[in-house]
């Protein structure tokens, strides 16, 4: 205990040594392990902001790439728009250019004939200047010739010379103006026929109210105008604008006018207007709603009535475009001819000729279908119907000798195939045969009677007569009054004040007739 005792302060020391270094030992462990602790957790930490910071990265990546995706799709899309659209702008540009070139070149011929027109009126006058030189050359001559020879007066001798004289100008006269009048045929006639059968299709005359206007029946109820009017007249002016035509609201009774040139807006306001006035709910948003369905049912009837006009001329695998603008012509009229029923007899007419000659039935029948397409596009495309029709046709890939053929049919380009010709024929037969314009028997009688008291107007007429239904007037005039080329004179006046005094479709042949009989008997 003693050992003990006195070890004690020695053992106390050593133990405290030893805590003191256990304890240090075991601080430096603690640290050791939350250093390892902590670079764990950092190892972790870095993992997971790595892991996070990649799938932020993907998703990015996605984010972007869809949204580059977009917007290249929406760039591509903006772009495709803009190409179409330059393409659309290039393709009318070309076609108009083409239409400038082609009227250009009309024009270029037209002041070359004119120039050559002037060109030999000017030799005529100088030849007509030296001629009336010479001839006032031989009045002198002959003047003092007659003085001496016949011992005539001045005034005897002047009268008598410009008697000879009158007669051999005269004649003379007769014979330029001829030669003029058949060299100005060469170039015109054919032009000269198109311009005035375009003007008498268009021609409106007497009866352009009945023509231009539609009348729609209010059924008794008077007070259904005020709502068609509306209030400061707003429902009238949201329907003008809404269909293109114009309303007339007037004290005529239970009638409302619709005027219009274009036919086929003037029908949609027709059955637009009934259509309101039998639902009776009348306001703009209610007039734009009726008129947009109208217009809609009407785009799909052309097709329809485009169709039914091809089956009744027997034509088979047209676009529904062509059958759109075919249904059209429905209505258009050409002296109250109807134009779509005259494509159709002009159809079967093509197809009789192409049976008698021995020629492809159906495509004949096509053509004289087309023949008239253009003038269902008048008053959107310049140019001659026949033109702006083949070129319609062109664009919807029609074969080369169906465009010509309807390109051809008025003369405004060559023919290159015989149909060009054939439709010439069939419109002309169409238009000309009796009762295929509308004019009453009263009317066509008198347009008989006109025509023979106009031929027989004149002195030296010995018979006239109207014959191939008021087409042509037969003249036979007395060959002891006039010569030959009087008689040319003579059926150029008739002509002339057949012009001037009478209206009908087309043109009256004026043919002159002078018979001379020479009779001797042998004995």
């Amino acid at each position: 205990m003693q050992l003990l005792a006195a070890a004690e302060p020695w053992l106390l020391g050593i133990m405290a040594m030893v805590v003191i270094v256990a304890l240090i030992w075991i601080r430096k462990d603690q640290k050791r392990q939350i250093r390892r602790a902590l670079r764990s957790t950092e190892s972790s930490l870095k993992e997971h902001s790595r892991r996070e910071a990649e799938v932020l990265t993907r998703s990015a990546r996605m984010l972007t790439r869809e949204e580059t995706n977009r917007l290249r799709g929406e760039i591509e899309n903006a772009i495709g728009a803009e190409s179409e659209e330059i393409r659309q702008r290039e393709k009318r540009l070309e076609e108009r250019e083409s239409l400038l070139d082609r009227q250009l070149q009309s024009l270029l011929e037209n002041e070359k004939q004119l120039n050559q027109k002037q060109a030999a009126l000017n030799q005529l006058e100088s030849d007509l200047g030296e001629k009336q030189g010479t001839a006032e050359q031989l009045i002198e001559k002959h003047k003092k010739a007659l003085v001496e020879v016949a011992s005539l007066s001045l005034d005897d001798a002047r009268d008598h010379l410009f008697e000879i004289i009158g007669d051999e100008t005269k004649m003379e006269a007769s014979q330029i103006s001829r030669a003029i009048v058949d060299g100005a045929k060469d170039h015109a006639e054919e032009k000269a026929r198109r311009i005035i059968g375009l003007a008498i299709q268009r021609y409106s005359g007497e009866h352009t109210y009945e023509a231009t206007t539609a009348t729609i029946s209010l059924n008794g109820d008077e007070e259904i105008k005020g709502r068609i009017i509306g209030r400061e007249g707003r429902n009238v002016r949201a329907f003008e604008k809404a269909t293109g035509v114009t309303v007339l609201i007037d004290d005529t009774p239970n009638t409302v006018v619709l005027s219009g040139f274009d036919p086929i807006k003037r029908e949609i306001a027709r059955e637009s207007m009934a259509r309101l006035v039998k639902d009776g709910r009348i306001h703009p948003t209610r007039i734009d709603e009726v008129v947009s369905k109208v217009t809609e049912e009407n785009d799909y009837n052309l097709a329809n009535v485009g169709e039914e006009a091809a089956q009744k001329a027997g034509v088979s695998t047209l676009s529904q475009e062509v059958l759109s603008v075919l249904g059209k012509l429905r209505y258009r009229s050409s002296y109250s001819q109807n134009v779509l029923a005259h494509a159709v007899e002009v159809a079967h007419l093509m197809g009789l000729l192409a049976g008698e000659m021995g020629l492809d039935i159906s495509k004949a029948k096509r053509i004289g279908l087309l023949h008239d397409i253009g003038k269902a596009m008048s008053e959107e495309v310049e140019g001659p119907h026949a033109i702006v029709g083949a070129d319609f046709l062109k664009r919807n890939k029609e074969p080369q000798d169906v465009v010509n053929g309807v390109a051809s049919h008025h003369g405004e380009v060559p023919y290159d195939f015989i149909w060009g010709i054939l439709v010439s024929a069939a419109d002309a037969i169409s238009a000309s045969r009796p009762g295929a314009r509308s004019e009453t028997m009263t009317s066509y009688l008198q347009r008989f009677k006109n025509l023979e008291r106009i031929g027989a107007s004149f002195d030296a007429v010995d018979k006239c007569y109207a014959v191939q239904a008021g087409r042509e007037i037969r003249i036979i005039v007395n060959p002891k009054k006039v010569n030959d080329e009087e008689s040319y004179d003579l059926a150029r006046q008739v002509a002339r004040k057949i012009e001037d005094e009478l209206q009908y479709p087309g043109h009256i042949r004026v043919t002159m007739v002078r018979e001379n009989r020479f009779v001797e008997y042998a004995k």
